[in-house]
């Protein structure tokens, strides 16, 4: 039912709706985000990795074994997330491209509608430059101009409260909501832990260092940025739930994403020599594009694959390491995990102490994949393996969302804000905005239906013809093509699960692949919005 132009009871952590004598709650809606994180990083799922925050959402919730990023880049997923359209349409459509502030956002329906929209963590929504026309907070020198961020808390993009801060690990790029944090907490001098901006000769800078097998930071542990996102986002958390208003609160954490670096105990939490990295099958690359073959060189020439401006491109460079490389990351990488666990506990425990984990959907998920590995490959490029595309995906809300539960439909991040906006409109009244293009999840989140969607569309778009590809993902197969290229590349996802048969130039999969472009057409024009209805003849 829509509850519209009733009398708000506002009690202890709920705003309800009174309707003809029936009380409906309006949810809230928690998004729990890591950065880059490979969807075999859950405990439920993978021996090797210690969850237990991640393991109970998936013991109390579904988990979605076929999600998938809309990008496996940062800034135009990220963005998706908050607006439900994808990179195409929204315009943020590779790193480095400015978030159009114009561009509509579902944190500014929440608003609309009785919710606080809060976001605590990574934004990454503009580029580390910043030029007339495409003005940038995050970059520097605005970065570290702390007087500045200690006056802004929003409105942006569709928040109205903000904490955030832009780097990964130790990187030049810290400041924003989290120095101001650590300043607070007694560390003053926390430039000396990340490196220096600018660049300078006097450079204090302490980073990371070997010990034994691994690198050590020596930030101290509690300051680490992924305790500043729990804590902020538990206090977050405190504050609107005990004034009463529901909210729609993204708590964004940084890791894992590189560089592989952590303060101990978390460093030595995983032993590289117990560690399983995936592989490389000689030949594998024999039928693929030739950029693949590309980072098997030592010194690939990856020049013609460069933008017209000259930019680089991810993953276009030599991917040559050395298996005990692969092993030391990978411990690292679980580290990471395992810390933005420890932070997930305490916000669900949070929940459960402030009584209001039944009136909460939390969704945890990632903005895109990463390889470790995997057909040789690390970190992310334009290599659309599953490892890169598939995401890890829970969800979870007592007694609205099947516990214990693993689906298999097909889930794409761009249909996160319209499921949010579902969840929430029982009670709020919420129309969808036509400029949405994702499908309304919610009754398979529920356990009503079995799936919303038979595909999932990828866009990856750097160089404007031998860089820019997307690819179609069915439950069975995937195909991926290039802008004026010959070649491609389908997979048959039951019978090759690892992907290493290019079927592009098998005759025995001709007819499947014509079916598949059939289709990929259809999503095309299947995922047009319809921001504007027609209303009159002419």
């Amino acid at each position: 039912m829509r509850c519209r132009a009733v009398t708000p009871i506002i009690v202890p952590g709920r705003l309800q709706c009174v309707e003809k004598g029936v009380t409906v709650a309006q949810p809230n809606i928690l998004l729990i985000t890591s950065d880059q994180q490979h969807y075999d990083t859950l405990g439920v799922t993978n021996p090797l990795i210690r969850t237990p925050a991640l393991d109970r959402l998936a013991r109390e919730g579904t988990r979605f074994s076929r999600a998938y990023c809309v990008n496996p880049t940062c800034s135009p997923s990220r963005a998706t997330l908050i607006n439900g359209m994808s990179p195409a349409w929204h315009g943020c459509w590779a790193i480095g491209v400015k978030l159009p502030e114009d561009v509509p956002t579902v944190g500014e329906v929440f608003q609309r509608h009785g919710y606080e929209s809060i976001l605590v963590g990574k934004a990454h929504f503009q580029p580390l430059r910043s030029e007339p026309g495409s003005e940038s907070l995050e970059c520097q020198p605005i970065l570290r101009d702390l007087d500045f961020w200690r006056g802004f808390h929003g409105p942006w993009y569709g928040f109205n409260h903000v904490e955030t801060a832009r780097m990964h690990g130790h990187e030049s790029h810290a400041g924003q909501h989290y120095a101001i944090w650590m300043e607070e907490k007694g560390l003053t001098n926390w430039r000396d832990y990340f490196q220096q901006w600018p660049p300078s000769p006097d450079d204090k800078y302490r980073g990371p260092h070997y010990l034994r097998d691994r690198l050590v930071w020596d930030l101290p542990e509690e300051l680490h940025h992924t305790h500043w996102v729990g804590e902020r986002t538990v206090a977050t958390i405190e504050r609107y739930a005990r004034a009463g208003k529901p909210f729609f609160l993204w708590s964004s954490f940084f890791d894992p994403h590189p560089p592989y670096v952590l303060p101990e105990p978390w460093a030595s939490m995983y032993d590289p020599a117990r560690m399983r990295p995936g592989t490389y099958q000689e030949g594998e690359f024999d039928h693929m594009p030739p950029q693949y073959a590309k980072t098997r060189e030592a010194n690939p020439d990856f020049s013609m694959y460069r933008e017209p401006g000259g930019q680089g491109l991810h993953g276009f460079h030599s991917h040559q390491h050395t298996e005990e490389e692969i092993r030391r990351s990978l411990a690292t990488h679980y580290g990471m995990v395992s810390l933005l666990d420890f932070e997930v506990g305490r916000v669900l425990d949070c929940l459960d102490r402030l009584g209001i984990a039944g009136d909460t959907l939390v969704v945890f998920t990632t903005d895109h994949g990463h390889f470790l590995g995997q057909h040789g490959l690390v970190a992310k490029g334009a290599f659309h393996y599953e490892d890169l595309l598939r995401i890890p995906m829970l969800a979870r809300r007592p007694g609205r969302v099947p516990a214990g539960v693993v689906s298999e439909a097909l889930q794409s991040q761009v249909d996160l804000p319209q499921t949010f906006l579902a969840a929430a409109g029982a009670a709020a009244g919420i129309e969808m905005p036509g400029w949405m293009q994702g499908v309304n999840q919610f009754d398979v989140w529920r356990g009503r239906a079995e799936q919303a969607r038979d595909w999932a569309l990828i866009e990856n778009r750097h160089n404007p013809t031998t860089v820019h590809l997307r690819t179609l993902v069915t439950q069975r197969f995937k195909i991926t093509v290039y802008r004026d290229a010959a070649y491609g590349e389908p997979f048959d996802l039951r019978e090759d699960p690892e992907e290493r048969i290019n079927r592009w130039d098998d005759p025995a999969y001709g007819e499947a692949k014509a079916q598949l472009l059939l289709r990929f057409v259809q999503a095309e024009i299947q995922r047009e919005p319809t921001r504007m209805p027609r209303i009159a003849g002419a």
